[in-house]
């Protein structure tokens, strides 16, 4: 994430919303309308007013969310600052207007790399933390195991002997799940199973459908490490331990899928 960006992000949404106005459908017959209203006709309405109101904290939520800066957020604050920038005087991309808010593009930048590397190192703390919690116990519970690399497995159908090597081709349905039981990613009801390379997998899959066969069914467990370890992905924070729910269908061996 390049954020370094982020000024200019907040200043391009003005730039957005003016440059997505749709063109007139018929310019010479709005124009001869135009030209018979009132100045007072063109005051939008209190309604007008509180839904664009409305919609621009839409538009800025999305910003927000986008680059996860948490819920946590001093809103009070947030609209202080709003209404000190639309108060400022001047063309807004010179130094002259920033000095009236007394900050730099640069400040704010550095304030937001440094807010955010906060967060994702505290995230990352926590999610830890739970996900060894989580492992300790659930590697009593009956039928779990555990390989060498960490992975936790429980095998519901032990499948076929057709059981795919690492760099071979699978054919799965999954379901794949936070601690929190929060779905992240999981193949639609009634589609048909999705095709995936192993080799290309994050490592506890790779290992994990190795461990079945052909219509086997497994629940995995994925430490950190064997997932996406401190990157951020989705609703998947750094340092998350995973849930799999898998359904292999079927195997086709690397050199076949090469013929």
């Amino acid at each position: 994430m390049k954020k370094s960006i982020f000024f200019l992000s907040l200043l391009g949404l003005a730039a957005v919303a003016c440059n997505n106005a749709a063109p007139a459908a018929d310019e010479n017959a709005d124009a001869a309308a135009v030209s018979e209203m009132k100045a007072s006709d063109f005051v939008p309405s209190k309604a007008e007013v509180d839904s664009v109101s409305y919609l621009l904290g839409v538009n800025f939520g999305s910003f927000l969310k986008a680059y996860n800066f948490g819920e946590d957020l001093n809103f009070n604050e947030m609209i202080k600052g709003m209404k000190d920038f639309v108060a400022a005087e001047g063309d807004m991309r010179s130094p002259e207007f920033a000095q009236q808010l007394k900050f730099s593009p640069q400040s704010i930048n550095n304030a937001f790399n440094s807010f955010l590397e906060k967060r994702q190192n505290y995230l990352a703390a926590v999610n830890k933390e739970e996900g060894e919690k989580f492992l300790a116990s659930n590697a009593s519970k009956e039928g779990v195991q555990q390989t060498e690399s960490g992975l936790q497995y429980k095998i519901l159908e032990k499948g076929s002997e057709l059981v795919p090597g690492p760099a071979d081709t699978v054919w799965v349905r999954y379901k794949g799940t936070l601690l929190d039981g929060t779905v992240f990613d999981q193949t639609a009801e009634n589609a048909d199973p999705v095709r995936l390379t192993l080799s290309q997998v994050i490592p506890g899959w790779q290992e994990g459908m190795q461990l079945i066969g052909e219509g086997g069914k497994i629940e995995l467990y994925v430490p950190a490490e064997l997932g996406y370890g401190q990157r951020s992905t989705g609703s998947i924070g750094p340092n998350s331990t995973l849930i799999f729910d898998v359904e292999l269908t079927k195997v086709a061996k690397a050199a076949e899928t090469e013929e």
